[in-house]
């Protein structure tokens, strides 16, 4: 993150505009609409400019040092680039906040595209590198929120006091505020109806924070192809327990103040044995916590989601399970290998590779038969062996195989062979877990389709 979002309370506070044309009259909008006093320096200033300063402070002549002290904010608004980077150097010399136009090397704030629903707020950054795909994305916003956005603002607002009241535990709090959200109370405050939104501003059930579980599907890695669903348990956790399979751009989905908990089992190194992640899933409920228990792909699909809702069911913890993409399906799309075809393969099969004792024991006669796609999980370890054992009992050594490395994700790469080359080929390339590997002749389809990664 290169800039931390904070909203500027500049309410009675002086801030220095240099420069007098369009560029600035558009930072003394929004300035004015914060209720900021402006001093404003420049040799020639617009007429709507005086105009809108009228009662401010405008000097019409040229910046000075001296201009800059008392003020509470710098904005250097001109298309001279050495006065903009001499106002700069003193903003930052006396630690000002100091926003240049059009020059993000120069600021120490940038001005983000605003969605003003007041007292509602929101900001969307580019971090100075796109302020249009800001704006853009500020368009898209705006078009899903209600009108009476700031109707429903003002109504909590005024319900904040009663609610520390009513309801000290913070999470009980918490709750009740959302499940007002999720109610019907929350059209009526948007309507400006608050008397009877009021009725729906309720605890769940008694006054006890009853904890509760979420086993949620991260997909792949790619997180915009987490569920709807998933997102909003995210957003919901008080505590998330996550693997190593999860991506880092899933975890930054999450509510910013969730507590992370790593319980990944890494090949090779400590793992996080299964029995303690049941019991600690059955602590943090018994707490009142609201728990993501967060996993890569499907929890169901290898994932071993069945013993924890065992485990849960055992506990008396309440639970839902919220599905998600599993790795086969999103890795072999974004590879751009359909894992079904008409002419190639009828039927697919998931399986682990993931070698024990340095064997991987499966029935290998069931899985040579043709007309199927095979596709193993956590299978690099055991490749040499699946490839091996695969030929032995009839497979073609031309069979075609795909490893995908990082699927979904940006590092994405893709490894097409065969089964006699494909070991040679993973070797030289030095392939990063986690990797798919998929096995059948769908895989010289990929030849034929828009793919993301390199062979």
């Amino acid at each position: 993150m290169d800039y931390l979002p904070l909203h500027f309370r500049l309410q009675d506070q002086t801030v220095l505009v240099v420069g007098g044309g369009a560029v600035a009259e558009r930072k003394v909008d929004l300035l004015l609409r914060a209720n900021a006093g402006v001093r404003l320096v420049a040799p020639v200033v617009s007429p709507g400019l005086r105009e809108r300063l009228s009662g401010h402070e405008i000097m019409a002549r040229g910046y000075q040092a001296a201009d800059i002290e008392g003020v509470s904010l710098v904005i250097a608004a001109t298309d001279d680039p050495e006065l903009n980077e001499r106002v700069s150097a003193d903003a930052r010399r006396l630690h000002i906040p100091v926003n240049v136009v059009d020059a993000p090397a120069l600021c120490t704030v940038i001005f983000p595209a605003i969605v003003d629903r007041s007292p509602l707020l929101l900001s969307i950054g580019s971090s100075g590198t796109s302020p249009v795909l800001a704006r853009y994305i500020r368009t898209l916003i705006e078009g899903l929120l209600p009108e009476g956005i700031n109707r429903l603002a003002h109504y909590l607002e005024g319900k904040r006091p009663w609610l520390k009241k009513t309801y000290q535990n913070v999470d009980l709090r918490r709750r009740v505020t959302e499940r007002f959200l999720a109610s019907p109370g929350r059209e009526l405050a948007t309507a400006g109806q608050f008397e009877a939104a009021d009725r729906y501003l309720q605890p769940p059930g008694d006054a006890v924070v009853a904890g509760e579980v979420f086993i949620v599907g991260a997909g792949p890695g790619d997180p915009d192809l987490l569920t709807l669903k998933a997102l909003q348990a995210l957003q919901q956790a008080d505590v998330i327990l996550h693997d190593n399979l999860v991506s880092t751009g899933v975890l930054n989905r999450a509510r910013r103040d969730a507590r992370k908990e790593y319980v990944g089992k890494l090949g090779g190194g400590r793992a996080t044995d299964q029995k303690d992640i049941n019991e600690r899933l059955i602590q943090l409920a018994g707490q009142g916590h609201r728990v993501v228990r967060l996993k890569g792909g499907d929890p169901f699909i290898f994932g071993r989601g069945g013993e924890e809702t065992e485990a849960l069911i055992a506990g008396g913890v309440p639970f839902q399970v919220i599905p998600g993409i599993t790795a086969a399906s999103g890795c072999a799309a974004y590879a751009g290998i359909p894992l079904t075809h008409r002419d190639h393969a009828q039927s697919v099969r998931f399986l682990t590779g993931h070698p024990k004792d340095g064997r991987v024991d499966l029935p290998w006669r069931e899985l040579v038969s043709p007309g199927q796609t095979l596709v193993f999980y956590m299978g690099l370890g055991g490749l040499g062996a699946i490839c091996q054992n695969l030929m032995s009992h009839g497979l073609s050594a031309g069979t075609p195989v795909a490893i995908v490395s990082k699927g979904t994700t940006p590092e994405q790469k893709v490894v097409r062979g065969n089964l006699e080359t494909i070991g040679g080929l993973v070797a030289r390339m030095q392939i990063d877990t986690p990797t798919l590997i998929i096995v059948g002749s769908v895989v010289d389809l990929r030849r034929q389709s828009g793919t993301i990664g390199d062979d």
